[in-house]
């Protein structure tokens, strides 16, 4: 692995840590520390996420006009200034106001980390994306059990942690990240290129395949959201529901040596990937909803982790095959918009379902629509096959 990776790689871990002691809490602090409902947790969840819709894309745009390292300078910047609005002010609403700006500038900064491990490694293919994508979760284990016993201390020290771990990753990114721009920027912009498109059936397939990442992520979601409170509800403390999350980060790391023959085996293999994923996502929805315990959560987690692994890293993956040369970071904006574009509509309808209906008739319709999410992968190659284009 080359070395410019490993700079990536261990600011993706920085970068997860820090924001892990927050957004797994999000709901939880909103329905039980400043008394809304969930429908209304869910509403600003979904303007956090409809704001890194947008930040996704402008970082994808702007990675191919100006490069990576701007691109993910200007966004955490950004994100430094609202995490110290967030530090000073963290009642109602301005809650609401940083964490919407939160969501812009953490959009803006993963298609260009994505794009770049890319540009850094284009001979690792999955290896690359993979490689991202488990720095991301080894933050995923450290920050959260750190969060819970923070937040079971005093609250308002998450929010003060966070900070002081995004400052850490500006200093990484400003020491280490200059020099991997050199063949990342395009030679000119994504807007001034997407009128001479002539074969657009690539762009096509990248559509079809987001929306299964739509539906994923909308029922991922509730893992942050519905199904923080509903343990909560059925007993189980702070500490105990970060833990879950610390499961799912450290075992997506250690079981990389367990599932390696299988991926070795399907790594021509992509959409095979992405089914076998979604299949263990469902069954793990399925799992919640026989759940009254820690052990039963803990187990839905370990099946949701390992459709996780098997489905999360081979979207970019799919992403970056897919981008005509200069305009990978759009690409890769374009998916990861569509994973924030599930989180954007799960926790409001998640919220509006369990008020009306309750979590087992949700957790019971999320089965449902993971399922769906089939569909789309088995069907994004069928634009590439009408024009003899093969990546699978």
């Amino acid at each position: 692995m080359p070395k410019s990776v490993w700079f990536l790689i261990i600011g993706m871990l920085v970068n997860t840590t820090g924001n892990s002691f927050l957004w797994p809490l999000n709901a939880i602090y909103m329905h039980d520390y400043l008394g809304k409902s969930l429908a209304m947790a869910g509403f600003v969840l979904m303007l956090n996420s409809a704001a890194g819709v947008l930040g996704n894309l402008l970082g994808g745009y702007l990675f191919d006009r100006i490069g990576g390292y701007k691109s993910i300078m200007l966004g955490i910047l950004l994100t430094i200034v609202s995490l110290i609005g967030l530090t000073i002010w963290h009642g109602w609403p301005h809650y609401v106001w940083f964490l919407t700006i939160l969501g812009f500038s953490g959009g803006i900064v993963f298609p260009g980390m994505f794009a770049l491990a890319g540009a850094a490694w284009p001979e690792g293919g999955r290896k690359a994306f993979n490689s991202i994508y488990l720095a991301q979760n080894l933050g995923v284990a450290v920050g959260p059990a750190l969060a819970g016993i923070v937040a079971d201390y005093r609250f308002d020290y998450v929010f003060m942690v966070n900070l002081g771990m995004y400052t850490l990753f500006f200093f990484i990114a400003l020491l280490t990240f200059k020099g991997l721009d050199a063949r990342s920027i395009a030679p000119k912009n994504v807007v001034s290129e997407s009128k001479r498109i002539i074969n657009k059936a690539p762009f096509y397939a990248l559509l079809i395949l987001s929306s299964s990442s739509v539906l994923c992520w909308l029922a991922y979601s509730q893992w942050s959201a519905t199904i923080s409170s509903y343990t909560q509800d059925l007993g189980l403390g702070l500490k105990q529901y970060s833990l879950l999350w610390t499961i799912n980060g450290l075992l997506i790391v250690l079981a990389q040596p367990l599932i390696a023959p299988l991926v070795k085996r399907w790594e021509d293999k992509l959409k095979t990937q992405l089914v076998f994923g979604v299949i263990l996502i469902a069954i793990s929805f399925g799992i919640i909803a026989f759940a009254s315990d820690f052990k039963m959560f803990a187990a839905a987690m370990v099946v949701l982790t390992f459709g996780e692994i098997f489905y999360t890293p081979a979207l970019p993956t799919i992403a970056n095959l897919l981008a005509p040369k200069g305009r990978q970071g759009f690409y890769q904006g374009i998916i990861n918009s569509a994973a924030t574009g599930g989180r954007m509509i799960g926790p409001l309808f998640g919220g509006i379902m369990v008020d009306q209906f309750g979590m087992i008739v949700l957790v019971s319709i999320l089965v449902v629509i993971v399922l769906m999410a089939i569909i789309p992968c088995l069907l994004y190659d069928r634009p590439l096959k009408r024009n003899h284009i093969i990546i699978d």
